[in-house]
């Protein structure tokens, strides 16, 4: 008996209403007060002109030191708001290798090449 009513249930020509779906737009949050200078905004541009007394690729740098250094833009970037504050992260890839960069609160903290 209860085979019946689960067939009769599946043969109802009932429709539900159609179900709305909006876009929401991403906007990167703004630097956290504890980042001083230029930060890279989510298209790889920085905010402001970079100073230019970095002259080497290493931990403690800024986010615009880096893209500085590199003198190309990125291929992607990552902003956000972690536990830490702000995190980016930016990639860069390279012919036969990719170079991740993470950036807390402005400063470069680690790099990974893969």
């Amino acid at each position: 008996m209860a085979t019946l009513v689960l067939l009769g249930a599946c043969t109802t020509s009932e429709r539900d209403a159609p179900v709305s779906v909006q876009a929401k737009v991403v906007v990167a949050p703004p630097p956290s007060p504890s980042v001083t200078g230029p930060v890279l905004n989510p298209d790889g541009t920085c905010t402001q002109t970079a100073p230019g007394s970095v002259s080497a690729i290493e931990t403690g740098i800024g986010e615009c030191d880096l893209v500085r250094l590199k003198a190309k833009p990125p291929t992607d970037v990552l902003v956000g708001e972690g536990r830490s504050g702000r995190e980016v992260q930016v990639l860069y890839s390279e012919p036969g290798a990719k170079e991740l960069y993470f950036f807390v609160n402005g400063r470069l903290d680690r790099i990974v090449k893969s």
